[in-house]
């Protein structure tokens, strides 16, 4: 019995390291915290992370767009009487809860 786990303990290891990123993917949330387009989930690729950008208006959130992006960047801009709100994570659908 134990040879088994012994074998068995290290493929358990491999699918738990390979298991990919998801992410979740709108491409228009509304300031009603509905997704107008593009619901759904992606699967980061190498140098990915979870991103949501969110478009701020006098404090108050406008609109957010959610995706899994290459070479990401936390940074926040200011533009035009508008912030933009730029933040990466990397552990499953963080970026709905960001």
């Amino acid at each position: 019995m134990n040879k088994h786990f012994l074998l068995l303990f290290p493929l358990c290891c491999f699918i738990v390291a390979v298991t990919s990123l998801r992410c979740i993917t709108c491409h228009l949330r509304t300031r009603t915290d509905h997704c107008r387009r593009g619901f759904g989930v992606c699967i980061a690729q190498k140098h990915e992370t979870c991103m949501v950008l969110k478009i701020f208006q006098d404090d108050a959130l406008q609109i957010s767009y959610m995706v899994c992006q290459k070479f990401c960047r936390d940074l926040t801009l200011d533009l035009n009487n508008r912030i933009y709100v730029h933040q990466c994570c990397n552990y499953d659908y963080c970026n709905f809860k960001l």
